[in-house]
């Protein structure tokens, strides 16, 4: 899934990751608003929450809002840094290296969180939690050709009523069955993220109210699963591995 860029992937690779990383996006933005009161994947709730938040004269709100939207980009900025350098030294994992990185990252808030290691008031982890999430939508936005996003899903909404539209629209009129066919694959794309991003959330919700210690343990641990067969089925090490 994390092998294979733009014009190499179809909609199955694509609908696949888009899929497994959306249910996790939907996990940690729940249990980020439960824990922290933000989500740490959904920026425009964000931006409207630091608008409001100014506007009544709560400052620190409205800061820590502004700051997560801050660390999203910043978590953007590096994947994309990350990627360029690997596709400069032709490195073969470019892009499961990011989600690897995440997943090492939720492992040590896990680890952090276990020992007790922020301050409970601390905003740190929320601030990493949105980093990660902004390192994860840019590189799976990279890797698809910005088909495929997973950290939100007011685009995928966009595109699943236009699709819809699209799919009506070709029984109407005289279109090749390839063409219908084409516009069936995109619908089923979009929907099948959507519905894995809440999903995620219903499921995530109930794994961080029941094991809350656990919970980016279980997140990590999933990221990993995502990457390491591919790793493993295209050969180790694959990060110095050149594309042919």
């Amino acid at each position: 899934m994390l092998f294979q860029e733009q014009e190499k992937r179809n909609f199955v690779t694509n609908r696949r990751l888009g899929s497994s990383l959306a249910m996790i996006a939907g996990a940690i933005n729940v249990a980020g608003f439960m824990n922290f009161g933000y989500y740490c994947a959904n920026m425009t709730g964000n931006a409207s929450a630091m608008a409001l938040n100014l506007q009544s004269g709560k400052l620190l709100e409205g800061f820590r809002a502004m700051e997560l939207g801050g660390s999203f980009i910043l978590g953007a900025t590096v994947c994309t840094f990350l990627v360029n350098r690997g596709r400069r030294q032709h490195w073969y994992a470019a892009y499961a290296f990011s989600i690897l990185l995440e997943s090492a990252i939720l492992a040590l808030l896990g680890l952090a969180n276990v020992f007790v290691l922020f301050d409970p008031h601390s905003f740190i982890p929320a601030l990493m939690l949105g980093f990660l999430m902004g390192l994860q939508n840019a590189t799976v936005t990279r890797i698809s050709g910005s088909v495929v996003r997973t950290t939100h899903i007011t685009g995928m909404l966009t595109d699943l009523g236009m699709e819809i539209a699209d799919w009506l629209d070709a029984w109407r009129h005289k279109v090749s069955p390839e063409h219908r066919y084409t516009i069936w694959q995109r619908l089923w794309l979009h929907l099948q993220i959507i519905c894995c991003f809440v999903g995620g959330g219903v499921i995530g919700a109930f794994v961080y109210h029941a094991w809350p210690t656990y919970f980016l343990f279980v997140t990590a641990t999933l990221l990993a699963i995502c990457v390491l067969p591919g790793m493993a089925a295209n050969g180790l090490p694959c990060f110095v591995k050149r594309w042919r």
